[in-house]
């Protein structure tokens, strides 16, 4: 059976590097990813060896559903990112892979693209965000889901390699929706409450008809193969019992990450040279 040892060993030195960043000098080529997520976008950077250099992220509405809605909004935040880790690594970053949703169009994936390069960064790589994530998962035989704020992408896996990948338009921003309905309050205020950890059990109980539709749809996506693991990832899959329900529905073990907020875009950065 797969265990998370090796990617939670991965993502604690990611965390390390957030509560101490380095004020180094590197040498060696650096490996970076850069995040373009529906709540949050995050920046990675990591040296040829896969050692955390730098991760900084912002949060902001300019990205719906894996699709840019405010262009100029979302130029600007790279660049902040970019100029906060050239700052505590003290080198130029100039090359960077991305990551989209499973099944993104070519137009939208230019978009992500032209983000990236106004900063003045050579996207080396596009990868699908679950693909991204197994990176660090090194699942070999399963379903890797990465449900974000705005889609739920799933790869399959077997033998190592992938043999199927789409996306779903669901994830936390209908959950917060369902909140804000459920409160009668305003998204933000919602959007707020959920991150509440005070909250998580009302907000739980109000979210799993969520949980089980997004479960059901995975269970759609990999009915065509013989799955026996289920490894969840993405900011939303941070929530407390979401693996129960979606293993309840699918009938697949299912397990996650200690932070699984932070698998995708680690990945992204680990396969900045590699092509699928």
């Amino acid at each position: 059976m797969w265990r998370t040892d090796k990617a939670d060993s991965l993502i604690r030195s990611v965390e390390e590097v957030i509560r101490n960043p380095i004020r180094a000098k590197p040498t060696g080529e650096l490996k970076v990813g850069i995040d373009l997520g529906t709540a949050y976008t995050m920046l990675v950077v990591l040296d040829e060896t896969d050692r955390p250099l730098a991760c900084v992220s912002e949060y902001a509405d300019v990205i719906r559903d894996g699709l840019v809605v405010d262009y100029l909004g979302c130029c600007e935040i790279v660049k902040r990112l970019k100029a906060e880790a050239e700052r505590s690594i003290g080198r130029e970053i100039l090359n960077a892979a991305i990551a989209v949703p499973p099944r993104t169009s070519i137009a939208d994936v230019s978009t992500h693209r032209h983000v990236v390069e106004s900063a003045n960064i050579t996207v080396t790589n596009v990868i699908d965000e679950p693909t991204a994530a197994n990176a660090v998962l090194a699942i070999r035989d399963g379903a890797v889901v990465d449900v974000g704020g705005g889609t739920t992408g799933i790869s399959v896996f077997k033998n190592g390699n992938v043999v199927y990948v789409n996306d779903e338009t669901i994830g936390g921003n209908h959950m917060t929706l369902v909140i804000a309905g459920n409160r009668g309050i305003s998204f933000e205020s919602a959007e707020k409450y959920k991150k509440d950890t005070l909250n998580k059990y009302e907000v739980f109980t109000v979210i799993v008809p969520v949980i089980e539709k997004i479960a059901a749809i995975v269970e759609r996506h990999i009915n065509n193969f013989d799955i026996d693991l289920i490894c969840l990832v993405g900011g939303t899959t941070c929530i407390d019992g979401i693996e129960t329900i979606i293993e309840r529905i699918t009938g697949v073990p299912t397990v996650k990450p200690e932070n699984p907020f932070l698998v995708t875009p680690l990945g992204i950065a680990m396969m900045m040279d590699q092509r699928q």
